[in-house]
């Protein structure tokens, strides 16, 4: 859209000084129509911001053929589109003022640096793909890939038919197991057909003599039509490839790829491993086989997750805490070690970089690495901060962040920008929304939808389409509705986050004339941290310090609630403090110099390790976000239970507590080991217990002597 020298002067002044050039400078048609201005700019030297996304590739040709032009290496070029997600909404139509703001915000956004590199994971595949399918579909996918790829059938069923010429290696059977991903795809079937297809010629001998028909072209014996006259097996008497009392045959491959024809996928996941194509119809068996010729070579992707163990609260001692990260991974990529490490588990070959681990983890054990929390934080900042120093308040009201995938997110918010344009009863991309585009929608979470509302925002919106797995709405939603609990209970006005499920882009166009709801009266400073609780206590100290009306306690899901406190039955507690030992936060504490249960509540994540490790079942988990004292309370350590010490019976020193030891010795009063002077010994310190057992022996000696 055409910018007035004023806009530009706004846009340049939200930036800062060292922006103000490129800004003056600026082109309002930078298309083809003004290729010749690019190329002036590319030989200048200046840094460069392209406004069109559509023509990019055209402005890197150019730029690479421009002579006396830095490369691309040195000085790479930036794009950002500001035609679909704002220039050409009703709102900009009538009103072109209110959309300088925004302008200015995206291209803020666009001038920072890109996210430090993080460590790749690597595949490697030779091309040996397994296509599993009846004989008809197996073998025409096969012959469309055997000129690149080196190709083996796996037949399910006796229907069909398979060429004469044996051109490729043709297995038979039923897949009993099937794991891997791309170059490293372990495979198990079971043949339990008569016929062996390693040992038939196909001479076609059995099809002549079988009278019910019941053999076909797929050299497989339909045992449902079969009366046993077994005239086949005398035919093929010289082959011998037909045994109708073999046992059924277990046998096992590995492939780099794989092509499965099936009605239904065998590995049955929203998020299949990398090199698994699952073609059920036509249209997706020739999406698969143009995927399939090019998946020969090496490839790297990304390592999407940072894992802290030291943080993960997902078991001690063989007990289990929390499970989030495990419940919600579409891709089955992460699992349990409570048996081995302690914590969980993550196959960087199979994860495929959702984030959704990441948005529900409530102790920031896991991490989301590209880009990593400090680096979406700044972009956040920069949208927001210089929306609101363009005057978008003025202009077009509190700005909405809305998070969409680079996929199906980003499509539907060009086609909803390109309908505005041509149509007035669209109203498009509105001048206060900003969008955030992410990888996964489901890698964005509470600690940074928290941190844009201290930051400015009005609301937090997330984009889902058909890319998003059913388990990461249902954890995105449980969140949101976490988050909503907090800013509803701090007394913020109105519905500060959705998920937009919108279909196409007239939904889209509806969800988004939302009016704002109530924030900050003045936005944030701090920075987003890659801790995710220090993130958390950064935004709710914000958020608390400018709440309209607080209450003193907010009750939240227990489900999905990372902040809580515990209760104690003080009637069950012994203070045998296995708590203490089990809580991975440090939010449970004793005391060295007496017998007290101590608590921090804003440590605890609420993973419920206390409460599975306690024998005495006497902790209950609650779910809450307590503000005394301005929320400072949560932070001090508090007494959740105490005891007057046992003193031992042998030197009067005290340790552990009437209770507890009344306890044991009513556990251990039936056992051989606690008769007698034995059970005493529970009465004592440790060190007199040593003492009375030496002395014990010694005096047995004795009396033997």
């Amino acid at each position: 859209m055409p910018l007035t020298r004023q806009a530009r002067e706004r846009i340049a002044q939200a930036l800062g000084p060292d922006a103000a050039g490129g800004v003056e400078t600026g082109h309002t048609l930078l298309c083809r129509r003004e290729a010749g201005a690019f190329q002036r700019a590319a030989k200048s030297g200046d840094e460069l911001l392209v406004a069109c996304t559509q023509e990019s590739r055209l402005f890197l040709e150019l730029a690479a053929e421009t002579e006396g032009a830095a490369s691309l290496q040195e000085r790479p070029i930036r794009f950002v589109d500001i035609r679909e997600t704002g220039g050409w909404s009703k709102a900009a139509r009538e009103a072109p003022a209110s959309v300088v703001p925004k302008i200015a915000a995206l291209v803020a956004a666009a001038q920072l640096p890109p996210p430090d590199p993080v460590p790749t994971v690597s595949y490697k595949s030779a091309g040996r793909v397994l296509v599993i399918g009846a004989a008809n579909r197996a073998q025409r996918a096969a012959d469309m890939l055997a000129d690149k790829l080196d190709v083996s059938l796996l037949v399910s069923g006796a229907k069909g038919s398979l060429p004469q010429p044996r051109t490729m290696a043709v297995h038979a059977g039923k897949v009993k197991t099937i794991a891997g991903w791309l170059g490293a795809f372990d495979v198990a079937w079971e043949s339990s057909n008569p016929i062996d297809l390693d040992l038939c010629t196909r001479c076609n001998a059995c099809i002549a003599a079988c009278p019910e028909g019941a053999i076909g072209f797929a050299y497989q014996i339909d045992l449902d039509k079969c009366k046993a006259h077994r005239d086949c097996v005398r035919a093929c008497d010289a082959a011998g490839a037909i045994d109708f009392e073999r046992e059924p045959i277990e046998t096992r491959g590995r492939f780099d790829l794989v092509l499965d024809l099936g009605a239904a996928p065998l590995i049955a996941l929203h998020q299949p491993p990398q090199g698994y194509f699952h073609a059920g119809d036509d249209e997706a068996l020739v999406r698969a086989v143009l995927e399939l010729r090019e998946s020969v070579g090496e490839f790297e992707k990304p390592k999407f997750f940072h894992y802290k163990p030291k943080l993960c609260a997902h078991s001690r001692n063989e007990r289990i805490g929390c499970t989030a990260c495990i419940d919600v991974c579409s891709a089955q990529a992460i699992a349990s070690d409570a048996k081995g490490s302690g914590g969980i588990v993550v196959e960087a070959m199979l994860c495929v970089g959702c984030g959704a681990c990441t948005t529900v983890c409530p102790s920031g054990a896991m991490a989301y690495a590209t880009p990593s929390a400090p680096d979406r934080g700044r972009h956040i900042r920069a949208l927001l901060g210089t929306y609101l120093r363009a005057g978008g308040l003025v202009a077009a009201g509190a700005p909405a962040l809305l998070v969409h995938s680079q996929g199906e997110g980003a499509r539907l918010i060009g086609e909803l920008g390109r309908a505005a344009r041509t149509s007035p009863a669209v109203h498009g991309v509105p001048p206060r929304v900003m969008p955030l585009s992410v990888w996964h929608t489901a890698s964005v979470g509470i600690d940074l939808w928290l941190a844009a509302i201290a930051h400015g925002a009005a609301q937090v919106w997330v984009l889902t389409t058909h890319e998003e797995a059913p388990e990461y709405r249902t954890a995105l939603d449980a969140q949101m509705r976490v988050a909503q609990a907090v800013l509803s209970g701090l007394g913020y006005a109105g519905e500060h986050f959705r998920l937009l499920d919108a279909g196409d882009a007239s939904a889209l166009d509806g969800a988004l004339q939302a009016p704002p709801a109530q924030t900050v009266q003045a936005a944030a400073t701090f920075h987003v941290q890659a801790d995710k609780r220090a993130t958390l206590e950064l935004a709710l100290d914000h958020l608390i310090a400018q709440a309209p009306q607080p209450r003193s306690v907010i009750a939240l899901e227990a489900q999905a609630s990372p902040w809580g406190s515990v209760e104690i039955d003080k009637d069950r507690c012994t203070l045998c403090l296995s708590c203490v030992g089990a809580c991975p936060e440090a939010a449970l504490a004793d005391n060295p110099e007496k017998p007290q249960l101590r608590f921090i509540e804003s440590n605890c994540v609420q993973c419920g390790l206390c409460a599975s490790t306690c024998p005495e079942q006497a902790i209950t988990l609650v779910p809450r976000l307590w503000l005394a004292d301005g929320g400072r309370a949560r932070k001090q350590i508090r007494l959740l239970n105490e005891a007057e010490p046992f003193a031992c019976i042998r030197c009067g020193k005290p340790f552990g507590t009437l209770r507890a030891i009344e306890a044991m010795a009513g556990r251990l009063a039936g056992h051989s080991m606690f008769q007698g002077r034995a059970a005493e010994r529970l009465k004592m310190c440790s060190d007199c217990r040593v003492i009375d057992i030496h002395t014990s022996a010694d005096e047995v000696r004795i009396d033997q002597l």
